[in-house]
């Protein structure tokens, strides 16, 4: 007798740490927060969340069935994986600027501009990533997993980018007066990238196919 099958879709695993971190970008851009907890808990809100991306963005280069592409790999893989390395290395510049922010704000440092090197390559990596993964995501069809990539949710990290990198001119200081270029683009930015983040996260989903026995299901 034929074993009963049912198929079912979960949140990929790498969604999680991106949805999370996504939340603490959004909260720690919130000035009624920033200015609950103070300068300390508000830099390390945003590191704490750039560890979160930087988990997640490992999970999906390294745990989710990616390999570095071949001559044989299909252009999609090709471009799958090499936008999961940029991204990855853009989730470590993330650490680099809000650590640096984080030292600044313990230390009473009013050097704003701390992090802001390894603030905008990171942001250039997320767009560079954004656009690499729309060649996998309208080519998914030759993807080892066709559900790592979507059109919707790769709009939607690439409109996440954008909004980053504006967030990242605006947090430029400038020499003659020690100030943000624009503080309104570095909270309007980040919030919306967050947003946009955590909408292609949870929107993120994997079918799976299960097999019925004896009352339980049994992934296969």
């Amino acid at each position: 007798m034929r074993t009963p099958r049912t198929r079912t879709t979960r949140l990929r695993r790498e969604s999680w740490g991106f949805a999370i971190g996504s939340v603490f970008f959004a909260v720690g851009v919130v000035p009624s927060y920033a200015g609950a907890v103070g300068a300390v808990w508000d830099a390390a809100t945003f590191f704490a969340g750039s560890i979160f991306f930087t988990l997640a963005a490992f999970i999906q280069l390294a745990l989710s069935g990616r390999r570095p592409p071949r001559r044989s790999s299909s252009r999609a893989d090709f471009a799958d994986w090499w936008s999961a390395a940029i991204q990855f290395v853009g989730t470590l510049l993330f650490n680099v600027s809000t650590g640096a922010v984080l030292i600044g704000a313990l230390h009473s440092s009013a050097a704003a501009s701390t992090g802001w090197k390894p603030d905008a390559w990171g942001s250039a990596a997320f767009l560079l990533s954004s656009g690499v993964a729309l060649v996998a995501a309208y080519r998914r069809h030759e993807l080892w997993d066709p559900d790592a990539r979507t059109a919707h949710g790769t709009w939607l990290n690439m409109a996440g980018s954008v909004a980053f990198g504006f967030s990242a001119v605006g947090a430029y200081v400038v020499p003659a007066t020690g100030d943000l270029y624009s503080l309104q683009w570095v909270n309007l930015g980040t919030f919306l990238g967050a947003v946009c983040f955590f909408l292609a996260a949870v929107l993120a989903r994997r079918s799976l196919e299960y097999e019925v026995r004896h009352g339980e299901l049994s992934s296969t």
